[in-house]
């Protein structure tokens, strides 16, 4: 299990790094909606009940630990280049500063939120790691609500800031994985009758 810690241990660093450095050149906000914070503490809640097993007293299997690394670093990327495509908007709070526009390029060109996309991958690549599947389905339930939250709440703040300029990034890009980028890059023609 030793090479499983280091796993979390390297997973959790590389993937907050971007957060930190982006965190330390937002500009102060303006506008901030609290009610986020609730979300947070039920994602919070649903990483912790992943470390409630006995999971020291197992071995980790090999394709286990190879899941859990692929999953660490397609939530690495994603935190990577959402951070930096944000490029000083990045807040825990939902909030929006004077400065603020609405991001639809990098990752934001084709999910609405790769930074819960890539907590969700860092929860499943925890899990992988840590515990077993009813512990997991429990974490997925609480991170789901809690995320619901803050999206919503971050929602509702871009949709007063931006109104129908958001409300078409909504309809056109999906929230978390990019299941339209197939349907969008081979458009269906139909023929004149």
């Amino acid at each position: 299990m030793t090479y499983g810690y280091l796993i979390l241990a390297l997973g959790v660093t590389f993937w907050l790094l971007p957060f930190l450095r982006a965190h330390q050149r937002s500009h102060s906000p303006n506008v901030v909606n609290r009610r986020a914070r609730w979300g947070m503490v039920l994602q919070a809640l649903a990483y912790s009940i992943l470390w409630q097993d006995r999971f020291w007293t197992r071995a980790l299997p090999g394709w286990r630990a190879a899941l859990s690394i692929v999953l660490w670093l397609l939530a690495a990327l994603l935190s990577w280049t959402s951070a930096q495509t944000l490029a000083g908007q990045f807040r825990i709070d939902a909030a929006l500063g004077p400065e603020h526009r609405l991001v639809r390029s990098g990752p934001y060109g084709v999910m609405r939120n790769p930074i819960y996309t890539s907590m969700l991958l860092v929860l499943s690549a925890t899990a992988v790691v840590l515990a077993p599947g009813w512990l997991f389905l429990l974490a997925l339930s609480l991170f789901g609500v809690g995320t619901e939250i803050r999206v919503r709440t971050e929602e509702k703040l871009l949709n007063e800031r931006f109104g129908e300029e958001f409300q078409r990034y909504k309809q056109e890009v999906p929230a978390y994985l990019p299941y339209r980028i197939v349907s969008r890059s081979h458009p269906t023609k139909i023929a004149p009758s």
